[in-house]
């Protein structure tokens, strides 16, 4: 190996990381919301007790109204079960929901997984990145990436869906071509070299309108 592709691969191994320990912090201060709030459910209905007993409903409505407010931006933090999933999930669906994309997540892993950090963290970053960009390039009202995980066995299942402007792709060699230039696939052949190197499975299908990635990862010991 040479001395350039071993510092390439120092840069990519440093750049996932500090994206990973951003993606933790942001999660951790949505945890610390969530306590925060369990933690003032208390003088909340010691208020609206204090309402009631004067008989005030509309003070009543309007603090619940303010409390649902309040709620409902907590309550989109996504819980899979495995924090490791967590942090990168809700990053991701952060910078999604910003650019007015709807995001639908159905995800459950309620095991430890083996996979690494950084291996996820590419595999998931690079399937969001390109949902994302994808979804850009369509009206805001069309923009939609929905999100499936769960364990099937003892594999790891992943699917991603959007919604895209792009015809049908076709394939050439068994790989759609990237759309976006030369040199330009590089997240894609690395998310591809991931899977491969964890035994995995990756498929990738292209409709009028949409483009869907299923991978499956296998979780006994590797």
């Amino acid at each position: 190996m040479s001395i350039l592709s071993v510092l390439l691969d120092k840069r990519i191994a440093d750049y996932q990381r500090d994206l990973l320990e951003t993606h933790y912090a942001e999660v951790e201060n949505m945890y610390r919301q969530m306590r925060g709030w369990r933690h003032d459910y208390r003088n909340h209905i010691q208020t609206m007790k204090s309402y009631a007993s004067m008989e005030d409903l509309d003070s009543i409505k309007r603090y619940l109204d303010e409390l649902d407010t309040d709620l409902s931006s907590v309550d989109t933090v996504i819980k899979t079960g495995n924090r490791m999933t967590d942090a990168i999930l809700n990053s991701k669906i952060s910078l999604a929901r910003s650019k007015e994309i709807f995001v639908t997540v159905d995800a459950n892993i309620p095991v430890e997984l083996c996979i690494s950090e950084i291996d996820l963290c590419v595999i998931i970053g690079n399937l969001f990145d390109n949902a994302i960009e994808a979804s850009m390039k369509l009206p805001k009202k069309e923009r939609m990436i929905r999100v499936y995980m769960d364990m099937k066995g003892t594999q790891l299942y992943i699917s991603f869906t959007n919604l895209t402007a792009m015809p049908k792709q076709k394939k050439i060699g068994g790989v759609y071509l990237s759309s976006k230039g030369e040199g330009h696939g590089f997240g894609l052949a690395r998310m591809d070299n991931v899977v491969k190197k964890l035994g995995g499975y990756l498929n990738r299908n292209s409709e009028d309108g949409a483009y869907t990635t299923e991978i499956l990862l296998p979780q006994n010991d590797m």
